[in-house]
């Protein structure tokens, strides 16, 4: 992230400063398209006779042979369309106008990002169905005097009256789901009659989080910090980095400014990287607060959607906490942003407009004068570079709490301590785990790799499974019974001959993932209870919560997990991790390469003594010198980031330089590659007083076939002060494009995949 993301320029002149001679008849409409407009801009429209509009409105309007959904950007219209071209305003939507704090948002990004104003706006207003005032739903209760036998009901129908007996109407799905059986049992009974249909008001409003419900019993210095963040309420911009070791308390903290902004009347926006990490976030948030929180996160229902985004835009909805995308909600009256586990590279957004939801997040504060709280126990470079040049204040918990002692770390050479032929986990590892097991304590084995080896190959010809839409290889996942390709999606079964050399002899599995631990585990282990956790292993937040609860409740002795448990989970009785490949991660040409290792691998130690039992993590690595490691090891998080600032400013990379990435794709291979190359003959390499801007490439991306579309990349590298924006604007206006290639501009980009 950049200086300009942190404080950043104003939005543009037109879009803050009134315009001379509007015309009160006219207004300009910008439109949910992906369509390059100057920001600010859209399409002048006529106002019929007795519309009332406002900025923000959300109108219908003709565009070419169909009707489209837009916002009211500006009144007066631009004045260049003349008056004979101009269609009217169609309708006015009853819906909530979009504030113009959110209007603000959406032209900065659209600006810094080089994405089309649309593009944004979509995000903005991705639930179609909530911009039209809920209906009522039809719900359904027995129907008195109906003669039940006469159906010669089945057990199921008999489920289905046996549960509606004693409950409420309740909508068909919901029926279905409590009573357990198919929507069409529901639908029959309905039919004959057995059921009639309710209607009821629309949902109800979430309820109001009391603040004042359970306050935590803080220790001292959690109390200081939790001060600091509620004092921050009410009182404009201000970004705070909570900067606390694994198990001291954050969550509790932050809580505290929550409730401060709950007193105050506004609204509250929670973003966390990983859907993963909300049920245990919620368990704690409703036990501090009465109620659960407003959820936005793709895993809810089209209906759940329609409901939260209502409820947000009409600011019913207390508090949100929500994946990146929640950044975009219709907030009225916003008070408050906190920005959990901000080091996260899953805040960053890579397909369509991309954007970075820690920075974005910090952007949409300042544009609306409140707080933000940023929290992490590994804090970004780009966050400490903010925290020392001043931008940011920092508030720190030192300890963890209630006294409990961070892990003891150390680092097994596998050099030394090589396992068996066939085999990942290291003679210490073992008899640690074997340790651990027998004084009835919990161990992690730790791999940040799914599925049960990431290459498969010919065991004749030595051929290697690969995906045909990427150039990327098959990965074998053996509990589903599939290979499968984790760039694009695409599955297939194991084949029986070897499609290069139609071999029989079979395939061999190269390298570990999670399920090729978990056989591991089976055959040293047999009498332990082990659990899987990876993201292709369970479904949705309720597995994620059921998994969490098992092993809470000490339903399971060996946890095999990748990332998802890494962060944010409480097991008191887990007190060892073991990281099976901690080198992993540490290769390739990814500038934070070593930053990200560090941050996921102390995330996964600080799982391991969050109680009164102490705890240890074992570090299997073939390189145990790595500063990664070392530093790892020794605890001194500080040094190893002082020594990756030092690296990183020598080389002017972020955050003390600025990068920017056009990726070129599309169908054909030679039309891409001609594409890229007039790019890279354009660049603006010898601009008047820009002769330190470098620009890389083009050369094929690391996979350069991605979906079935060929890739290739330019990098463009500057000092902190170059407007990049402009130079990009400026080279890719003088560029040729066809319709056939797909040019995509990424700003401070986190992936060079």
């Amino acid at each position: 992230m950049t200086n300009k993301t942190a404080r950043p320029a104003a939005a543009p002149q037109h879009d803050l400063l009134p315009l001379p001679d509007r015309r009160a008849d006219r207004v300009t409409v910008l439109l949910p398209l992906p369509v390059p407009l100057p920001v600010g801009e859209g399409y002048d429209y006529r106002v019929p006779a007795g519309m009332d509009l406002r900025e923000g409105d959300i109108v219908e309007v003709p565009l070419g042979k169909r009707h489209m959904v837009g916002v009211v950007w500006r009144l007066g219209g631009s004045g260049e369309v003349p008056e004979a071209r101009l269609k009217d305003v169609v309708a006015k939507l009853d819906a909530p106008p979009l504030p113009e704090g959110l209007r603000r948002f959406v032209s900065w990004v659209a600006s810094y990002t080089l994405a089309p104003p649309g593009a944004v706006l979509r995000m903005a207003m991705s639930v179609p169905a909530a911009l039209e005032p809920p209906k009522p739903v039809v719900a359904y209760e027995c129907a008195p005097d109906f003669d039940v036998e006469a159906l010669r009901p089945t057990p199921a129908r008999r489920r289905v009256l046996s549960f509606l007996a004693n409950t409420p109407p309740l909508p068909a799905a919901e029926i279905a789901r409590q009573a357990g059986v198919s929507a069409g049992v529901v639908k029959g009974l309905a039919e004959a009659g057995a059921l009639r249909p309710v209607l009821l008001p629309p949902a109800p409003p979430p309820p109001l989080p009391d603040p004042d419900l359970k306050r935590a019993d803080l220790a001292p210095d959690q109390a200081a910090a939790a001060a600091a963040l509620a004092e921050a309420v009410g009182q404009g911009y201000r970004a705070t980095l909570l900067d606390g070791v694994t198990g001291s308390g954050k969550t509790e903290v932050y809580f505290e400014a929550i409730a401060a902004a709950l007193k105050a009347g506004e609204q509250v926006l929670v973003l966390l990287p990983e859907i993963a990490l909300t049920p245990h976030w919620l368990e704690r948030f409703e036990a501090r607060f009465g109620c659960r929180p407003t959820e936005w996160h793709s895993e809810l229902t089209q209906a759940q959607r329609r409901d939260n985004w209502r409820a947000v835009a009409e600011g019913k909805a207390g508090i949100v906490v929500g994946a990146r995308s929640a950044l975009f909600l219709s907030f009225p009256n916003l008070g408050l942003i906190v920005v959990d586990e901000e080091h996260e590279s899953a805040f960053k957004q890579e397909e369509g407009v991309t954007y970075h939801a820690r920075d974005m997040a910090v952007v949409r504060a300042y544009l609306a004068k409140i707080p933000i709280v940023l929290v992490s126990a590994t804090p970004s470079l780009e966050t400490m570079a903010n925290v020392e040049n001043g931008r940011y204040q920092r508030v720190s918990l030192p300890d963890r709490f209630a006294g409990a002692a961070l892990p003891m770390i150390q680092a097994i050479d596998m050099r030394a301590h090589r396992p068996p032929q066939g085999r990942w986990l290291s003679p210490p590892l073992v008899e640690a785990v074997r340790g651990t097991l027998a004084a009835g304590e919990q161990a992690l084995l730790f791999l940040n790799r799914r599925g049960y080896a990431p290459l498969t190959l010919c065991g004749a010809c030595g051929h290697r499974l690969a995906c045909p839409n990427c150039t990327a290889w098959l990965v074998e996942h053996r509990l589903a019974g599939r290979l499968q390709c984790h760039q694009c999606g695409h599955t297939e079964k194991l084949p029986d001959h070897c499609p290069a050399c139609d071999s029989d002899e079979g395939f061999k599995a190269v390298g570990p993932g999670v399920e090729r631990i978990a056989e591991e585990v089976m055959q040293l282990f047999p009498d332990a209870r082990f659990a899987l956790i990876a993201s292709d292993t369970l479904g949705g937040p309720a597995a994620v919560a059921e998994m969490l609860r098992s092993v809470r409740d000490r339903e399971v002795d060996i946890l095999i997990g990748t990332q998802m448990v890494a962060k944010g989970h409480h097991f008191p009785m887990l007190t060892l991790v073991g990281v099976v490949d901690a080198d992993l991660g540490l290769v390739g040409g990814d500038l934070r390469a070593a930053e990200r290792t560090y941050q996921l691998l102390h995330q996964v130690a600080g799982r391991a003594g969050r109680a009164e039992h102490p705890g240890r993590v074992l570090l299997q690595t073939y390189d145990p010198g790595h500063k990664v490691i070392q530093a790892l090891v020794e605890g001194d998080r500080d040094r190893f980031l002082e020594a990756e600032a030092d690296d990183r400013r020598r080389a002017g990379m972020p955050p003390f330089g600025r990068l920017a990435a056009l990726i070129i794709s599309g169908a054909d291979k030679n039309l891409v590659e001609a594409v890229a190359l007039r790019l890279g003959r354009s660049a603006p390499r010898n601009l008047p007083g820009q002769t330190e801007v470098r620009v890389l490439g083009p050369a094929p991306a690391p996979f350069a076939v991605l979906r079935g579309r060929h890739r290739f990349r330019l990098l463009l590298q500057a000092p902190r002060g170059v407007n990049v924006q402009a130079l990009l604007r400026h080279w890719l206006a003088q560029a040729q494009i066809p319709h056939a290639v797909r040019v995509t501009v990424d700003i401070d980009p986190y992936s060079f995949l």
